[in-house]
């Protein structure tokens, strides 16, 4: 990337650089013209002047790079500092940068630093700056030339579109210089800085130009650097979330499932050693073995869900059924039950409305004095469910609506799906649990009705 032609130092052989110029390279060295002689010394001295200044400035960028990473580690407040220092330095009216977002589709203001003020994306207060960034953001997506020079404006610029021309009229903004944040081949953003005032002479404006690109180069490789190292991060973070979840699966696997498995093996045999048990006891067994062989399945579903490649085959309507006759085993209460055909929702999904249907079932049974429980599950627009558990019973205390692990591990179960839990009670009134779920859900609610 190179500064944009009008701006160049004077050329020079390819093979020679300013400081071994001499005068036989120069076409008037012949001349025996004190003026003409004069006036190529002046150009030679002017060139030469130019490439020290070009150094020093690119030293002074790498320096300044580098000190701004040690002071401020993180890419925000490198970028802040570097916007500062823009500004500061070349007497700018502000400075802002650009981002291209993952797909390269997309142009936003990340950040801008004017009036001694530095703004943020991320606290959103960019609009608090009165500039069309959106529509300069288009037009950084659309204007080919910038993607790979510097690029100068005008006030007038007729490439400019007219919102931002309004803008400039209105802030006073005589220049703008816009170059692109490019490592290799590849564009990240860009970098504009805007001026109120013009240059006093073309030096002053290709020192600008000059000062901007260096930086932007040590911008471009510290935000690369950046994003290499943040993927970095992430996929560690992948990685030790996936180890952990197979830790779990194994240990649910060895040590819950392979145990009601052991106990169901127990219960099996008893029933079948045992010739004649009063009904009752009778009875007490043959729920004890139903509960195990259940436990047994959602300690298997567990390790399905942990381990997505290992899962349960049991549709959603048969489980919600097989839980609830499974808790009429264990009361007096009728329960009814009217469920729908219920399409799959992925092991994750449905592992958290089993649990969330067998939490609010226990509560029924156990706190609710109910007469009669009532599970019904129906789709909503052919891919989400509303399941509801409503019983007739007291109701929860209006103290006690989000108390209680129970009410909290339904809260969240409802929460890691991106459901809505909404829990309508009232004393003596009975209390429903509703979860809705959709691809897209409300926020995880709470209402108690008094």
């Amino acid at each position: 990337m190179g500064i944009v032609e009008a701006h160049k130092p004077a050329d020079k052989p390819a093979d020679k650089p300013d400081c071994a110029m001499s005068r036989s390279a120069l076409p008037e060295a012949a001349s025996t013209d004190p003026d003409v002689l004069r006036a190529a010394l002046i150009r030679e001295h002017d060139a030469r002047r130019r490439a020290d200044c070009l150094a020093a400035m690119q030293a002074e960028v790498v320096q300044l790079a580098v000190d701004l990473l040690v002071r401020e580690p993180d890419i925000e407040g490198f970028f802040g500092g570097l916007t500062k220092v823009m500004v500061e330095d070349t007497e700018s009216h502000a400075c802002a940068i650009w981002l291209l977002d993952d797909e390269r589709t997309r142009c936003e203001l990340w950040m801008a630093y004017k009036g001694e003020r530095l703004y943020v994306r991320r606290c959103g207060d960019l609009d608090a700056m009165h500039f069309p960034h959106e529509v300069f953001g288009r037009h950084l997506m659309t204007y080919a030339p910038g993607w790979s020079e510097t690029i100068e404006y005008d006030e007038a610029d007729p490439r400019l579109p007219e919102a931002l021309l309004e803008c400039q009229r209105v802030m006073g903004v005589k220049r703008m210089v816009v170059t692109p944040l490019v490592v290799g081949a590849t564009n990240l953003g860009w970098i504009k800085l805007s001026c109120t005032t013009l240059p006093e002479c073309a030096d002053a404006q290709w020192w600008r130009v000059v000062m901007i690109e260096a930086i932007a180069r040590q911008a471009a490789l510290a935000l690369h650097h950046n994003r290499l190292v943040e993927r970095s991060r992430l996929e560690e973070r992948r990685k030790a979330t996936l180890e952990e979840r197979n830790r779990l699966a194994r240990d649910i696997h060895d040590n819950l499932a392979q145990g009601f498995g052991a106990i169901l093996m127990q219960l099996q045999a008893a029933q079948r050693e045992t010739a004649a048990l009063p009904p009752g006891v009778a009875a007490k067994l043959d729920t004890a073995v139903d509960l195990a062989r259940t436990h047994l399945t959602e300690a298997r579903r567990s390790v399905g869900a942990l381990r997505p490649n290992v899962g349960d085959a049991e549709e959603m309507s048969l489980a919600l059924k097989r839980i609830a006759d499974l808790a009429q085993l264990t009361t007096t209460v009728p329960i009814e039950t009217s469920l729908d055909e219920l399409p799959r929702y992925g092991h994750i999904v449905e592992r958290e409305i089993i649990g969330i249907a067998q939490e609010a079932l226990t509560n029924a049974i156990r706190h609710s004095r109910a007469r009669r429980i009532t599970v019904r599950a129906s789709t909503i627009r052919s891919l989400g469910l509303r399941l509801s558990i409503a019983d007739d019973g007291r109701g929860i205390a209006r103290d006690g609506a989000s108390a209680g692990f129970g009410m909290t591990s339904m809260q969240e179960r409802a929460q890691r799906i991106g459901a809505s839990l909404t829990i309508v009670t009232a004393p003596r009134s009975g209390t429903e649990v509703v979860l809705a779920w959709e691809p897209s859900s409300l926020p995880t609610q709470i209402h108690v009705a008094s």
